[in-house]
């Protein structure tokens, strides 16, 4: 059976036997089928985590313990809403969060950071992204768009091009154009990306 564990870049949860290179956790959301319940977090420390370390193994699903989610890479995990992790990767851990603090211009602790991103990628109500408004010529690589050109898919935003997304990797760029565009990454992961934050890329989208 393909569990439901995929994350996309607009934050939904679903079903593809794809794999991914970041893992992620949000909490307890399956039962004891390895089925997913309405809530799509049960917390708001949302890490992004590496597939091994230490040589710590999981079990898929486990009853009472939390949904192990997978992203194709760190951007799409970024739009999500998700950061990496303190402890698996402490380094990039420590280089998001000092150019988060040259955004906001003091450094949070880790409950407060948590916080503050939670109230930018996550609308009241437990299940919907919150989306924002941007222009498609401000934006730096690695965020993620949706825009009228094609409203269904989300794109990467990548030097000149836009890229499209498929869980099992990225489709044919096209030029990107200038205007708003629907922001899926939160805008102070944006601004950290601007600031120099490189997330790992998935293999597909080449050079």
């Amino acid at each position: 059976m393909t569990l439901q564990n995929r994350v996309t870049p607009t934050g939904e949860i679903i079903a593809d036997p794809a794999r991914g290179l970041f893992m992620g956790n949000r909490g307890v959301l399956h039962d004891e089928n390895r089925r997913l319940g309405r809530a799509r977090w049960r917390h708001k420390n949302w890490v992004m985590c590496v597939l091994t370390f230490k040589g710590r193994r999981r079990n898929l699903m486990t009853p009472k313990r939390y949904t192990e989610l997978f992203f194709l890479d760190e951007a799409v995990a970024l739009a999500a809403g998700h950061r990496p992790c303190g402890e698996c990767r402490h380094k990039d851990y420590n280089d998001f969060l000092g150019r988060w603090t040259e955004v906001h211009g003091t450094r949070p602790d880790a409950k407060s950071f948590d916080k503050a991103l939670h109230a930018e990628r996550a609308l009241p109500g437990g299940r919907s992204q919150r989306r924002h408004v941007a222009q498609l010529e401000d934006l730096p690589d690695g965020a993620f768009v949706l825009t009228d050109l094609a409203p269904s898919t989300p794109h990467l935003v990548w030097a000149d091009a836009l890229v499209p997304y498929a869980p099992a990797g990225y489709g044919t760029p096209i030029l990107r154009p200038e205007g708003e565009a629907l922001l899926l990454t939160p805008p102070s992961t944006v601004e950290v990306l601007k600031l120099g934050f490189v997330p790992v890329m998935h293999p597909s989208l080449g050079s």
